[in-house]
């Protein structure tokens, strides 16, 4: 049986994504240091509200609040017993949003990275990552997750591990890496190389690309990257709203849905056919981004040029394939 984001795709030129998770949550009063994954149990009804925006705003898929929903990570709040739990949880609260959507909305099950160091630099072994993986997929495939979505990847151990974990679960999957020094992943990893690594996985994804960063800019820079290897694999593209700023005591970001819309548009003219927004962006830019998807005319696949004078500057001079890197002069930043 097909499933369902292959079949939405397969009717589709772009499907929209939804935007930030912590963003929201924390607008929603959130603290920080606190486990997101812990109000899909203690706050449903924030947890429903988030994915509601989501839908209402445009969005065609939405990621579930399990971000961080893995053994390791949760170990770290005394909960590591409650994978499947809040995994579960987290997925039938999308479900119930998704099935009252009177469309077609795919509920993806976010899984994030362990936090660990893969082996041999770390003590992650594979076996290890593939079980923990899999515990969460379980607990997502429970409640009734379409398909997995790994995100902010950085190793490439990671993201076969997973894959593995997907395979094992019996779930389609997606996968995404964060780019975000020089044009590389925090492990080293770029646009090359993580085309060429899902191509060799035996249980590839069905749509695969990059999240988080720097800012919309670079993420395009690197979207291009996948294409220059000839991937026919559909492409995913979630940019965080601009860049963070500090103020007033906390981080926000400047991204206006004005720029998101024009992110977006230059996503679709680039080909890529899932599009969404990662850190700051909010319900306001998302409906931004589906109007403007809707209503303006496609173009031809925009230059780089044109994109750092649409989106702004790139924060280094490479996108990390070639010679020519610089340092990064923008903060990095990865957190959701």
């Amino acid at each position: 049986m097909t499933d369902a984001l292959s079949t939405l795709l397969a009717t589709r030129d772009w499907l929209m994504a939804d935007g930030a998770t912590g963003t929201n949550l924390f607008n929603m009063g959130l603290s920080s240091g606190d486990a997101p994954e812990f109000w899909n149990t203690d706050q449903p009804d924030n947890i429903r509200a988030l994915y509601r925006g989501a839908v209402e705003a445009g969005s065609d898929i939405f990621l579930t609040n399990t971000f961080g929903g893995n053994a390791s990570r949760l170990k770290l709040h005394g909960a590591q017993g409650r994978v499947q739990e809040l995994n579960r949880v987290g997925a039938a609260l999308g479900r119930e949003i998704a099935d009252a959507a009177g469309r077609p909305v795919i509920v993806a099950g976010s899984v994030g990275p362990t936090g660990e160091i893969m082996a041999p630099m770390g003590s992650l072994t594979h076996e290890l990552a593939v079980e923990m993986f899999h515990e969460q997929a379980e607990g997502l495939k429970a409640g009734g997750a379409d398909v997995l979505w790994v995100e902010t990847i950085s190793a490439p151990e990671e993201f076969r591990a997973a894959a593995e974990a997907a395979a094992r679960a019996g779930m389609p999957w997606c996968g995404t890496m964060s780019f975000d020094t020089a044009g590389r992943t925090m492990m080293g990893v770029t646009s090359a190389d993580l085309a060429a690594v899902v191509e060799k996985l035996p249980n590839p994804p069905i749509a695969f690309g990059a999240n988080c960063g720097v800012g919309s800019s670079d993420l395009m820079r690197t979207v291009l990257g996948f294409f220059a290897q000839g991937s026919e694999r559909p492409v995913i593209a979630k940019g965080n709203a601009g860049i963070p700023k500090y103020k007033d005591g906390a981080i926000h970001y400047d991204g206006t849905p004005e720029l998101m819309a024009d992110y977006a548009v230059l996503a679709r003219d680039a080909g890529v056919r899932i599009i969404g927004g990662c850190c700051g962006t909010m319900p306001v830019h998302l409906r931004a981004m589906r109007e403007a998807l809707e209503n303006r005319p496609k173009g031809p696949r925009p230059s780089l040029d044109e994109i750092s004078g649409r989106l702004g500057a790139f924060s280094s001079a490479s996108d990390g394939t070639g010679d020519d890197g610089g340092p990064a002069r923008r903060e990095r930043r990865r957190a959701r």
